[in-house]
C-alpha cells in the first residue's frame, strides 16, 4: 500500500539522558496518594459533615502499595519513565474515591472495598512482572502461546448466561472474571511479536493494484486469521466494544510496522461496513445505536430517561467547575453508574475542569508510553510499547465518546477508574511491562553503566517508520 510517511532516513529524536530519578517519582506519588486521600475526605464531608472513619484505613492502604510498587521499580528499572507509575496510582486512587461515593447510595451494594482487593492483587502482579521479567523480548518466545491462550479465554464466555445483552463474563460462584481484559495484552504481545518477524514482507513484497501494494497471502493470512476469530467470537458474544477495540489495535499495529497509511484507509471501510451491519442486524447493537441517535425518545415516550440521558444531565448539571464531590445525583443512571458511566459521576461533580484533569492523565500515560516506543532499539519492544499505549488510548476515546453522546456505548469500562477488578488487574500489567520498556529505552550502555558513568545513549542509525534499521 502507499505510503505518505516522512523519509525513510529521516532520524528520530534522542533519548533522553539517563538518570535515576527515584526522588521525582516518590515526590509524584507522594501527591497522587494525598490527592486520592483528600477526595476521600471531601466524600464524607459532604455526606456526613465530618471525615469519614476509614480515611486513615484507605490512604495508610493506598500509600502502602504505593510504596510497594515505587521499591519495585527502583530496585529492577531504575530509569524508567518517573511519570508512569504516579499517573497510575493516581488514576487507580482516584477511582476508588468515586466508586466509595457512589456506595454511599446504594447501602446494599458495596463496591469500594472489593474494588481495594482487586487493587491490591494488581498491584502485586505489577510487582511481579516489574521484579521477575528480566528481558521483554522473552515475550516474542511464547507467540503462538499468547495468541492460543487469548482466544481460549474469549471463548470461555460462550458457555456461560449473558449479562446485560453480552456474554463476556465467567462467573463461579460469586467471582466474576472478564477474560477479553486479559486477551487483549496477549493478542498485543502476538501482533507485536508476529509483526516484528515478518514486517518486511508486509511492506514490500505481494501484488500491487492501481497505487495499492497487498502483501501475499502467506504473510498476512495468519495474522488475519487470528484478528478474524478474536472478533467473530466477540460478535458472537455480543461484545461489539472489545471487538471495536481490536480492530483498531489490529490496524494500528500493521501501520505503524509497515508505514503503509493505506492500511488505515481500509481499516477505516471496513470498520464502517461492519459496524453498519452489526448496528442494523444484531437487536442488541441497533438498540444502542437507536438510543444515540436519539437519547431523549424515552423521556418524549413517558418512559423516563434513558442512561445516556441520565448521563448528559449529570455532564450539564456538572458545568465547568463541578457540584462538588458527594454532591451529585450521577446515581440515577443505573446499575452501570459505576462502571461504563463512572465517567458521568466525574463530570457531574468535578465538572469540565475536573474531567480534563482526568483526560490529561490519561493522555502523559499514552504519550509516555509511546515515546518509549520511540527511543527503543528492537523492534518488538517498539511495537508491544505503541500496542499497549494503543489499548489505553483507544478504551479511553470509545468510553469517553460513548458516555458523551459522540458515538454509541460499547460497554467497555475506563482503565482504572471504574469498578472491575478484571480491567484494573489488566491495566497494572500494561503499567508495569510500559515501565520495563521506558527503563530498557532510558537505559545506558552497557560499557558506560560497568564504568560507572551514566553517559548520553550514543546516536543511533536512522529508523524508517517500519522500524527498519538504515545503515
Amino acid at each position: 500500500m502507499t505510503a505518505t510517511a516522512p523519509p525513510a532516513d529521516a532520524p528520530l529524536p534522542r533519548p533522553p539522558i539517563p538518570r535515576r530519578r527515584g526522588g521525582v517519582e516518590l515526590v509524584l506519588l507522594t501527591g497522587a496518594v494525598l490527592i486520592c486521600v483528600y477526595g476521600y475526605v471531601e466524600v464524607g464531608l459532604a455526606q456526613y459533615g465530618e471525615v469519614p472513619r476509614g480515611a486513615v484505613t484507605y490512604g495508610s492502604g493506598l500509600g502502602v502499595l504505593a510504596l510497594l510498587a515505587y521499591l519495585a521499580v527502583r530496585f529492577r528499572a531504575p530509569y524508567a519513565d518517573p511519570l508512569l507509575l504516579p499517573i497510575a496510582v493516581l488514576l487507580n486512587g482516584l477511582g476508588l474515591v468515586l466508586i466509595y461515593r457512589l456506595d454511599l447510595e446504594t447501602p446494599g451494594d458495596r463496591d469500594a472495598p472489593t474494588q481495594l482487593v482487586w487493587s491490591t492483587v494488581g498491584v502485586g502482579l505489577f510487582m511481579w512482572v516489574v521484579v521477575l521479567l528480566r528481558d521483554h523480548r522473552v515475550l516474542q518466545r511464547y507467540t503462538y502461546v499468547c495468541v492460543a491462550a487469548a482466544l481460549a479465554l474469549l471463548l470461555a464466555p460462550v458457555f456461560f448466561p449473558a449479562v446485560n445483552g453480552a456474554k463476556i463474563w465467567v462467573r463461579f460462584g460469586g467471582l466474576s472474571i472478564q477474560p477479553g481484559e486479559f486477551a487483549k495484552v496477549l493478542l498485543a504481545v502476538f501482533f507485536a511479536a508476529y509483526l516484528a518477524a515478518n514486517r518486511h514482507a508486509l511492506a514490500y513484497t505481494g501484488r500491487r493494484l492501481w497505487r495499492l501494494q497487498f502483501p501475499t497471502w502467506r504473510v498476512l493470512g495468519p495474522i488475519a486469521a487470528v484478528w478474524m476469530a478474536s472478533v467473530g467470537v466477540l460478535v458472537l458474544e455480543h461484545d461489539l466494544g472489545t471487538s471495536l477495540l481490536f480492530f483498531a489495535l489490529f490496524v494500528i499495529m500493521l501501520y505503524v510496522a509497515t508505514g503503509r497509511t493505506g492500511w488505515t484507509l481500509v481499516g477505516l471501510l471496513l470498520s464502517a461496513v461492519g459496524a453498519f451491519a452489526v448496528g442494523s442486524y444484531e437487536p442488541h447493537v441497533n438498540g444502542r445505536v437507536e438510543t444515540w441517535l436519539h437519547p431523549f425518545a424515552s423521556i418524549e415516550a413517558g418512559e423516563g430517561p434513558s442512561q445516556l440521558a441520565q448521563s448528559l444531565f449529570a455532564f450539564s448539571s456538572g458545568g465547568m467547575l463541578g457540584e462538588g464531590l458527594g454532591r451529585g445525583r450521577s446515581v440515577l443512571i443505573g446499575f452501570a453508574v459505576k462502571s461504563d458511566f463512572i465517567l458521568a459521576t466525574a463530570g457531574e461533580e468535578l465538572g469540565m475542569y475536573g474531567l480534563m484533569a482526568i483526560f490529561m492523565l490519561y493522555a502523559l500515560l499514552v504519550a509516555r508510553g509511546y515515546q518509549a516506543g520511540l527511543y527503543l532499539r528492537d523492534t518488538f519492544g517498539r511495537l508491544l510499547a505503541i500496542g499497549l499505549s494503543s489499548i489505553v488510548a483507544l478504551q479511553v476515546f470509545v468510553i469517553a465518546g460513548g458516555v458523551t453522546g459522540l458515538i454509541p456505548l460499547t460497554g467497555l469500562v475506563m482503565p482504572f477508574l471504574a469498578q472491575g477488578g478484571s480491567s484494573v488487574v489488566t491495566n497494572w500489567v500494561i503499567v508495569a511491562l510500559l515501565i520495563l520498556l521506558s527503563d530498557c529505552a532510558r537505559r545506558p550502555r552497557p560499557a558506560a553503566a560497568e564504568a560507572g558513568v551514566v553517559a548520553p545513549a550514543a546516536p543511533r542509525p536512522p529508523l524508517s517508520l517500519s522500524g527498519e534499521e538504515r545503515p
